[in-house]
């Protein structure tokens, strides 16, 4: 009989609109016959929630999201864990990082987990994190409290955005780290000596949710004022998603193409891209939708002619994985449009099944968004291909196979 422990999964924030890939391996992982709780930082701020959410039955506990804000809980755990054997190193392990981090955000981990040690929902036998940067931080600080062993699920931002001394330490912790991306895998595996324990796991696509659409593409191709091609993007307004970008292309369009932009997701620089539209002139071709559930993005992609996202490196390091976007997109036998960023060109080849250009780069977006619009049967083609890729090589049925493994293979260790 498979072996199954109580684990505890840390993230960031659940539930979260624009992390459907997290949800879809929390269920997956439930339906294989994992005993999990959900361990959230933050409280969710979406208005909205997907229904994969409500189809997960693992209980969530809200840790303190600011220490000030629940003071007595804290305290509470201050003082039930200044006696037990791991408060010591694990004050060791804070004045170190705390040394090379000297942020306010330090103290909250070592708060989050001190809390999480003293309550420690449901008899918790095992810790897994979601994202290795802040997640990983409060459950390793859990683990020297409670000695209970932890594994982690690194992603994007998480990876290039934390110092190498800190993923170093984290990976050399964790009984062992999956990512989603070869670009991030390589990393990883450049940091740590125990390179066999860190593995490379596409989160993919739960294809029964996203089914083969059957009905035919259009043959759009610009020329109709009354039906102009209908291009769709996916994401929050971010830096590495390259909205800006896009708008840019959007304007060196000829002026004898018809078209229309529809953008989901919500994100803090919408009021930045908006006035850019208007300045762009383009802004009366622009619908933004906010942020929608996961059967309204389908229907979406089931009626846009071109998908597109500007994926790009930020300013901070932050960039995407494999934007799960892309494979959602594709799996509609969409044709999508990209940059050749991290995990994208792992899903897309420029010319077989999407097309693929530089990032930071208007001009070359624009000619490729102008081919795409101007020849529908290019779009059938590469949609197709891009489909068949997905139904390939990106079922999530086969990480979450991976992922009991291994699991599996660290419980039978622990036996």
């Amino acid at each position: 009989m498979p072996i199954r422990r109580k684990t505890l999964v840390v993230l960031k924030g659940y539930p979260r609109l624009s992390e459907t890939f997290i949800a879809q391996e929390l269920l997956g992982l439930e339906r294989a016959g994992f005993d999990l709780t959900l361990i959230s930082m933050r409280k969710p701020t979406d208005k909205k929630r997907h229904p994969i959410h409500d189809e997960i039955k693992a209980r969530v506990v809200y840790l303190p999201e600011y220490l000030h804000d629940e003071p007595l809980r804290v305290l509470r755990a201050l003082f039930a864990g200044w006696s037990k054997p791991g408060f010591k190193p694990l004050l060791r392990r804070f004045w170190a990082d705390l040394r090379r981090d000297l942020t306010r955000n330090r103290f909250r981990r070592l708060g989050q987990a001190l809390v999480l040690a003293h309550e420690w929902p449901d008899a918790g036998e095992w810790l897994h994190a979601h994202f290795i940067h802040t997640p990983a931080s409060v459950t390793a600080y859990t683990s020297i409290m409670t000695g209970v062993p932890w594994t982690c699920s690194a992603h994007a931002k998480d990876i290039w955005t934390s110092p190498d001394w800190e993923l170093t330490e984290k990976l050399a912790e964790a009984r062992w780290s999956v990512t989603c991306t070869r670009s991030g895998f390589d990393h990883m595996r450049e940091l740590t000596d125990r390179k066999d324990e860190v593995h490379l796991s596409y989160h993919g696509l739960d294809l029964a949710r996203f089914g083969h659409f059957n009905e035919a593409r259009s043959n759009r191709n610009g020329s109709g004022i009354a039906d102009p091609v209908q291009i769709l993007s996916v994401g929050r307004a971010v830096e590495k998603k390259g909205y800006d970008v896009l708008l840019r292309a959007f304007a060196l369009l000829p002026a004898d193409l018809n078209w229309r932009f529809v953008h989901i997701g919500g994100g803090d620089q919408l009021a930045k891209l908006k006035p850019l539209a208007q300045e762009l002139g383009i802004a009366d071709r622009i619908i933004w939708k906010g942020a929608l559930a996961q059967e309204e993005v389908l229907q979406h992609y089931r009626n846009a002619d071109i998908f597109a996202l500007a994926c790009r490196i930020a300013a901070d390091g932050d960039r995407d994985g494999l934007p799960n976007v892309l494979v959602e997109a594709s799996s509609q036998n969409l044709v999508c449009i990209s940059t050749n960023i991290s995990g994208v060109p792992e899903l897309l080849t420029d010319g077989q099944n999407g097309l693929v250009v530089p990032p930071e780069d208007p001009q070359s977006l624009a000619n490729a968004l102008e081919e795409a619009i101007r020849r529908p049967e290019l779009r059938h083609r590469l949609g197709k291909a891009a489909e068949q890729r997905v139904r390939e090589h990106f079922d999530h049925n086969s990480s979450i196979r991976q992922l009991t493994h291994l699991f599996e293979t660290e419980w039978q260790k622990a036996r």
